[in-house]
C-alpha cells in the first residue's frame, strides 16, 4: 500500500514499511526556509510512530540540498541566525540521530552547507557519482553547523575535515566514498535501483536491533571503552528480548529465511 503527504516544500511517500521524504524546492536547489525546516521536523516525528522501518531522505531535481536559502537570511523580516540554527537545523539533526530506525540519505546531486551535514547525520549515505559535497560556510564567513563539526571529523579524521571546512573544496561522491565520508557512490543510471534495493533490505531487517545498534553508535561518540562496553551489555540484553531475536535464532536453527516483524 502506498500513501503520500505533500507540503509546498516536501513530498512524503510511504510504501509498505519504507517512507521517502523528498526535499521539494528544486528551483532553489532544495535550499531550506523556515517552512521547509519545520515541515521536515514534523515528518521525522511521524516516521517514529507510523510503522516506518526505513526512512529515505532525498531531493527533487539537480540537488539534494544547497543548505540555507540566503534570501531568507537577508530578509529584514526573516528569522535571525540564532533562530535558524537553534530552531530549524539543530532539531532536524537531533531527530535523525534519535529516530529509532535507519535513515538513508539518498544524495541525488549537490549537497552543500547544511544540506551536506544533514546527509552526513544519516545512518547510510548513498550518492550518485555525479553528486558532490561542499562545506560552503567558509565562503561567506560562517562556521559549519547542522552537526558538521561533530560528524565530519569522526567520519574522515580531524585534519582532513579541518581542511575541507576551511578551504571549502568540493568533494566528489567517489572521493567521499574513498575517504569514508559516505557509504557508497553509485553510477547515476544504477542509483535509483540500488537505493530501492538497500531500502527494501533494511525495511525487512530486525528494526529494534538496528535501532539499538544506532543507539550504541550514538553513545560511542563520547564514551571510554569501559563505558561503551557497559552500554553494549545493556543494549544487548534489550536486543535479546525482542521478537526478532527469537525469530532469527529459530530461523538459523531451522535453516530457513527469517521473517522479521521489526519488533
Amino acid at each position: 500500500m502506498t500513501s503520500s503527504t505533500n507540503s509546498p516544500t516536501l513530498v512524503r511517500t510511504k510504501e509498505g514499511a519504507i517512507t521517502t521524504i523528498k526535499l521539494n524546492r528544486p528551483e532553489r536547489y532544495n535550499s531550506f526556509i523556515q517552512e521547509m525546516a519545520f515541515a521536515l521536523q514534523a515528518m521525522l516525528d511521524e516516521c517514529g510512530s507510523d510503522g516506518t522501518r526505513c526512512l529515505v531522505i532525498t531531493g527533487e531535481g539537480k540537488a539534494f540540498s544547497a543548505g540555507q536559502d540566503l534570501n531568507e537570511v537577508t530578509d529584514p523580516n526573516g528569522p535571525e541566525m540564532q533562530k535558524i540554527v537553534a530552531d530549524h537545523y539543530n532539531p532536524i539533526i537531533q531527530r535523525i540521530r534519535d529516530l529509532e530506525l535507519p535513515v538513508i540519505a539518498a544524495v541525488n546531486g549537490i549537497a552543500a552547507g547544511a544540506g551536506a551535514n544533514i546527509a552526513l547525520a544519516c545512518d547510510i549515505v548513498i550518492a550518485k557519482e555525479s553528486s558532490y559535497f561542499l562545506q560552503a560556510f567558509s565562503h561567506i564567513g560562517l562556521i559549519p553547523d547542522s552537526g558538521g563539526t561533530y560528524h565530519l571529523p569522526r567520519l574522515i579524521g580531524f585534519q582532513r575535515a579541518s581542511a575541507l571546512m576551511m578551504l571549502g573544496e568540493k568533494v566528489s561522491a567517489a572521493d567521499a566514498q574513498k575517504m569514508g565520508m559516505i557509504y557508497k557512490a553509485v553510477p547515476d543510471a544504477d542509483w535509483d535501483e540500488f537505493t530501492a534495493k538497500i531500502s527494501r533490505q533494511i525495511a525487512g531487517m530486525p528494526t529494534r536491533g538496528l535501532a539499538l545498534t544506532k543507539k550504541a553508535l550514538n553513545a560511542s561518540m563520547q564514551h571510554t571503552l569501559q563505558e561503551q562496553l557497559a552500554v553494549e551489555e545493556q543494549l544487548q540484553i534489550q536486543a535479546g528480548q525482542t521478537k526478532d531475536y527469537a525469530e532469527g535464532v529459530s530461523a538459523f536453527l531451522e535453516k530457513r529465511k527469517a521473517n522479521f516483524s521489526g519488533e
